[in-house]
């Protein structure tokens, strides 16, 4: 299983689906960054494969990251992958 996770300005928390294929997770990934590029379409909805019901939708604008990786026998008990995610306050 594959996770796409967006992460919007000024919000510590991303937003995440989940691909069944690499194709998928790819697909998904290179519409994020296209969109973040050219600022259009104005919003990006993603959908889930793990969730069928599960959509997500954002304003291109207020995008900050987007990464994808590979679920693993690696990641932590929680899920996620190995890391951290710092804010400063300016």
């Amino acid at each position: 299983m594959f996770t796409i996770e967006l992460t919007l300005k000024y919000t510590a928390l991303p937003l995440s689906i989940q691909k069944k294929t690499s194709e998928d997770a790819e697909a998904a990934y290179r519409s994020a960054v296209e969109a973040m590029r050219t600022g259009s379409p104005v919003l990006l909805e993603l959908t889930c494969d793990q969730q069928p019901g599960k959509k997500v939708t954002a304003m291109v604008s207020e995008l900050a990251a987007v990464q994808i990786f590979e679920k693993s026998s690696t990641a932590t008990a929680s899920g996620r992958p190995p890391g951290f995610f710092s804010m400063t306050a300016e």
